[in-house]
């Protein structure tokens, strides 16, 4: 049995997932980007929540680079993950190029505090089609996953040799520019070829379906003599949230004027908070090199006293922002409030 103080010292990277702008269907996740607003909050990160690492994503490469810079400045180590949502694999790689050279100006400035990530769960995310050859068919997510032969191909494997194929290429590209560590945040329905990388990283949401199992799914990931990261696990804010995992975004209906959630859902931040505790238990049991918890802010979803418009039921952020840009008292410069799970993970983090 290994005791709760001995537990983290198998986690080197304690760490949260910091969303600068991902883009996805013409939605830009963060707004609304002010780097003062981003300093302060990496410094929280940093000295509130405990980490020593950050996984900063998004794609405009300006944002990427002036957050990953006040990072590195705050003595963070940074996990670059620049994400080019639902463009095809050859537009994919030029992007990926062109971040590695702005990658390799902050390596050079930082030496070994910059690992760039090529990509993530390119399966879901890449675009495909007849005229662009790629991993799955779909101008989206959303097409990709709703494709009749989406889940045939996940059974029978027939992604993994394409997604291997461009994973070899983007490797390569990247490792033209940067001379860092390189590694992919995969989903577990990829099977990957690791040896080009690293890292070994996924995406893992344990969930109803995973929950006996976790520890082994996890302990697969062990087979390719590379460190183990997972780059991002988490939990959404309302009771049962723990069971749906990964799809626990899924309860918001958006037919609806303003956007409002789907049924009946009952605000839980203690669960939130259990659970990230819980899984950061399990990850350091079984030798975990680091953990980005699924995420630090996400002004998508604000919260609201009305429980059919308090999205922020669906994030799965620490904190809860709101919706009319009022500041929170823990930390009144800032507009949002810490949840419960802010604190469990800052605690957790702080006890290694």
């Amino acid at each position: 049995m290994i005791h709760e103080s001995e537990k983290l010292h198998s986690i080197k990277r304690k760490g949260v997932c910091y969303d600068v702008g991902r883009v996805m269907m013409g939605q830009n996740w963060r707004p609304v980007f002010d780097p003062a607003v981003v300093h302060r909050e990496l410094e929280i990160i940093q000295n509130d929540l405990h980490c020593n690492a950050v996984r900063i994503c998004g794609q405009d490469l300006d944002r990427l680079t002036i957050a990953a810079e006040d990072a590195l400045n705050q003595g963070l180590e940074v996990w670059l993950s620049p994400e080019l949502w639902d463009k095809s694999p050859d537009e994919t790689l030029a992007y990926i190029a062109n971040a590695a050279r702005r990658a390799e100006e902050l390596r050079l400035q930082r030496p070994d505090r910059v690992v760039f990530s090529v990509g993530s769960e390119s399966t879901l995310f890449m675009q495909a089609g007849k005229d662009r050859p790629g991993i799955v068919e779909g101008n989206n997510v959303l097409e990709r996953m709703g494709n009749p032969s989406f889940w045939e191909n996940v059974r029978s494997g027939a992604h993994n040799p394409p997604l291997n194929a461009f994973l070899t290429k983007a490797n390569d590209a990247v490792r033209q520019q940067f001379k860092g560590k390189v590694t992919y945040a995969s989903v577990p329905l990829e099977t990957v070829d690791w040896s080009p990388f690293d890292f070994v990283c996924t995406d893992l949401y344990r969930d109803a379906r995973t929950r006996e199992n976790f520890a082994g799914l996890l302990r697969r990931l062990f087979a390719f003599d590379r460190p183990v990261v997972i780059t991002e696990f988490g939990c959404c804010t309302y009771h049962g949230a723990s069971d749906a995992g990964g799809m626990g975004w899924a309860i918001i209906d958006y037919n609806k004027m303003p956007p409002q959630l789907n049924g009946e859902y009952v605000r839980d931040e203690a669960e939130q908070a259990q659970e990230l505790t819980d899984v950061l238990g399990i990850f350091a049991d079984e030798g975990v090199a680091g953990t980005f918890v699924m995420t630090f802010v996400d002004q998508r979803f604000p919260n609201r006293d009305d429980p059919r418009y308090d999205l922020d039921m669906a994030s799965y952020s620490l904190v809860k922002s709101y919706a009319h840009g009022e500041h929170g008292t823990t930390y009144p410069d800032m507009p949002w409030e810490p949840k419960e799970s802010f604190k469990a993970v800052g605690d957790y983090y702080a006890g290694g």
